[in-house]
């Protein structure tokens, strides 16, 4: 008798995840890249189509990934310690914040699919569709929404 295991996402909490499996669970959609704006009044938090300087906006890759808290302080490395608070910036399709909240992940995330490629094909990541801030004066932020 064949016994399907299910994939660790569905039978792990993030917690207890390895290394490893916490990183695979990024999409690379480049969406937690964009510059943000938070409402004052509501406390949305809108994308701006301006990416982190790092950010290869082609292939949706960090450009200095292992190196990124020392390039740019402020980037966020989310660990599931920290996840929670983190919730209300990350986008809604992104697979740490849908398996934090009990969802589960989209066809077309990389582990689902089993295509790096398919995030890019559906259209959810922001592939070619956005401008790193290096090309970009910080006072336009605001006239461009994602």
């Amino acid at each position: 008798m064949i016994t399907m295991q299910k994939p660790f996402w569905k039978s792990k909490p993030l917690k207890d995840m390895t290394p490893g499996e916490w990183e695979s669970l990024c999409d690379h959609c480049g969406l937690c890249c964009l510059h943000k704006i938070a409402d004052a009044d509501s406390g949305e938090v809108k994308l701006i189509a301006v990416s982190c300087e790092y950010l290869d906006t082609a292939s949706c890759d960090c450009l200095v990934y292992e190196d990124r808290k020392r390039m740019k302080p402020a980037c966020v490395q989310l660990s599931p310690i920290d996840l929670k608070p983190a919730l209300n910036w990350l986008p809604e399709t992104c697979a740490y914040r849908c398996l934090a909240e009990g969802r589960d992940l989209a066809w077309w995330h990389p582990l689902v699919s089993g295509d790096p490629d398919s995030i890019h094909r559906a259209g959810v990541s922001v592939k070619d569709k956005c401008t790193p801030s290096r090309y970009f004066h910080p006072e336009d932020l605001d006239l461009i929404l994602f």
